[in-house]
C-alpha cells in the first residue's frame, strides 16, 4: 500500500521534506549534535567531506573518516525535532520514495547522540563524560506512539509513586539503550547515566522566571529518586525520544553527554568547549574500531 504524500513529504528533487536528504546522502552510522555550529566541529576531524546540506536548523555533512564513511545531523533542540529527524532518516533507509511503500528488508542505522548536559548527583565531576544507559522520558512525545514493548514500568511506577506525579500529565516513560552500543561504550573513564528528558527548558526543567511552576518540589524528587540503586543522572531534552524511537523503528542508539555543570555541586565548567572537543575525540576514534 502506497503512503500517502500528505503522510511522507518529499521536496521537489525526492529528498525528504526537513532533512533535505536522500537516501544516498547518509552513512549508517549517524552523529547526533543538537547545535548546527558542531557538525562542522566534528566534521574537521574528517579526512574529506563528500555532501553537505541545511534546511532550517538540520545541517547534515556526510564524510570519510580514517576510512569509514559517517553523518553527522544537527538536530536542534527538543524531542518534537528528534520525532522529524528519526522518522525521516528511517523513511531514507526503509521506504522506496519512489514507490512510496516501506521495503521488504529491514535497515538498522546506528545512531550516536554527542550532547552537554548537566549532572544531578554530585559524585558526577564536571569534565566527565557519560554514556545513557537508560532514559526517563517526561515529556509526553512518545505516547503518540504503541510504547508498550519498549519500557519499563517497574520503574515508572516506582517514580510516579516518589514524586507524586501529576496524573494531569503524560506518564513518565523509561526506555533502555540499545545493549550492544551501551556496552561497547562501558569503558572507565564513561559514567553510566539514567537521563531525563524533558519537554522544555524553562518550567519543565524547574526554572522560574515569572511562571510559577506545577510542582515546585519536582527537581528535588526528581534527584532524590533511588530505585535498585538507579539514580536518575542528568537532566537534557532528546535522549529519551531518541532512544524510543530508535527501539521502535528497529534502530540502534546511545546518548553520550558532556558534563559542563553539576547542579548538586552548584558548579559549572571554565573551558566548557574543551570537554565538549575532548569528548567528540573520544567518540570519533570508538567509532573508527566499532
Amino acid at each position: 500500500m502506497k503512503i500517502a504524500e500528505s503522510e511522507l513529504m518529499l521536496n521537489a528533487d525526492g529528498s525528504v521534506y526537513h532533512l533535505n536528504l536522500r537516501p544516498e546522502n547518509i552513512a549508517s552510522t549517524i552523529i547526533f549534535v543538537g547545535d548546527q555550529d558542531r557538525v562542522g566541529k566534528i566534521t574537521r576531524h574528517f579526512d574529506t567531506v563528500e555532501f553537505t546540506t541545511q534546511k532550517r536548523e538540520f545541517r547534515t555533512e556526510t564524510g570519510i573518516y580514517r576510512g569509514k564513511r559517517l553523518s553527522v545531523i544537527s538536530t536542534g533542540i527538543g524531542p518534537d525535532n528528534i520525532d522529524i529527524v528519526l522518522n525521516e532518516l528511517d523513511a531514507l533507509v526503509n521506504i522506496d520514495l519512489e514507490e512510496r511503500k516501506v521495503k521488504k528488508e529491514h535497515t538498522s542505522l546506528n545512531i550516536i547522540r554527542v550532547g552537554t548536559s548537566g549532572a544531578l548527583q554530585k559524585d558526577i565531576p564536571v569534565g566527565a563524560f557519560l554514556a545513557s544507559s537508560f532514559a526517563l522520558d517526561l515529556n509526553g512525545m512518545l505516547h503518540a506512539y504503541r510504547t508498550e514493548n519498549i519500557t519499563d514500568p517497574e520503574i515508572e511506577d516506582a517514580f510516579i509513586k516518589h514524586t507524586g506525579w501529576s496524573d494531569r500529565k503524560a506518564r513518565p516513560l523509561v526506555i533502555p539503550a540499545d545493549e550492544k552500543l551501551r556496552e561497547y561504550f562501558n569503558d572507565e573513564e564513561i559514567y553510566p547515566g539514567f537521563t531525563a528528558t524533558a519537554g522544555g527548558f524553562y518550567g519543565p526543567q524547574g526554572r522560574v522566571l515569572r511562571l510559577p511552576l506545577q510542582d515546585a518540589e519536582l527537581n528535588r524528587k526528581i534527584d532524590s529518586f533511588i530505585h535498585k540503586e538507579l539514580k536518575i543522572t542528568n537532566l537534557e531534552m532528546e535522549t529519551s525520544a531518541i532512544y524510543g524511537l530508535s527501539r521502535l523503528l528497529g534502530h540502534r542508539s546511545i546518548s553520550l553527554n558532556a558534563i559542563i555543570a553539576n547542579r548538586a555541586n552548584g558548579t559549572f565548567a571554565s573551558q566548557p568547549k574543551k570537554i565538549v572537543e575532548s569528548l567528540i575525540s573520544y567518540t570519533l576514534e570508538k567509532i573508527h574500531k566499532m
